[in-house]
């Protein structure tokens, strides 16, 4: 007669629906803060220096990748999709106060020359008139904005303004951005629904 042997039947340990809970919190929160720290952040817009582009109160996402992902703790960017271009709206760590960001547009790259006069953006000589510059007026202001002197980017650096020349503190006043200071380029107004839009 054949014995058959007892075999026991393993022991499934269930984990309690308190600890599975506490995991995918903390499983979703790396999640979120790896994506906030390489791919995407939410900024909202604390004042009016970008009317009518960016009004107050409006919720914004911020593409950090697109000029090269930061590696922490260092001024190193990889896998850049692009440069920086004219036109683009940034955001940034504000140079006289880097805890703070900022948000303007991007008007001029390193190594241009600037001037500020009657309420047109010259670069290199030639006044800016496409439909991201031309339909504003932008007043003469502040120690950089060229006065009767054209401003000279200086190298690894960007120049930019508020689209609300009347009410900007922007690098008219206290010069330029080193391109370490990047954050990432904004593309989208995501609230109030009613202004969800690209950014442009």
């Amino acid at each position: 007669m054949m014995r058959v042997a007892n075999r026991q039947e393993p022991v499934v340990r269930k984990k309690s629906a308190a600890r599975e809970w506490i995991e995918s919190i903390v499983i979703a929160f790396i999640l979120a803060m790896f994506i906030r720290t390489f791919f995407i952040q939410a900024f909202k817009i604390p004042t009016g220096s970008m009317i009518p582009t960016l009004l107050v109160g409006d919720k914004i996402l911020v593409n950090k990748f697109i000029y090269g992902i930061k590696i922490p703790f260092t001024d190193l960017r990889i896998l850049e999709i692009r440069d920086p271009k004219r036109g683009d709206v940034i955001v940034f760590k504000y140079p006289e106060e880097p805890k703070k960001d900022f948000i303007k547009r991007l008007v001029a790259l390193e190594g241009e020359k600037l001037l500020i006069s009657e309420g047109k953006i010259y670069v290199n000589g030639k006044a800016l008139e496409n439909s991201l510059f031309g339909q504003r007026y932008y007043y003469n202001r502040g120690e950089y904005s060229g006065g009767l002197k054209e401003v000279v980017i200086p190298k690894d650096s960007f120049y930019v303004l508020g689209d609300n020349s009347a009410s900007s503190r922007d690098s008219r006043y206290w010069g330029f951005v080193p391109e370490k200071n990047l954050v990432g380029k904004a593309f989208l107004i995501w609230w109030p629904p009613k202004r969800i839009r690209i950014i442009k």
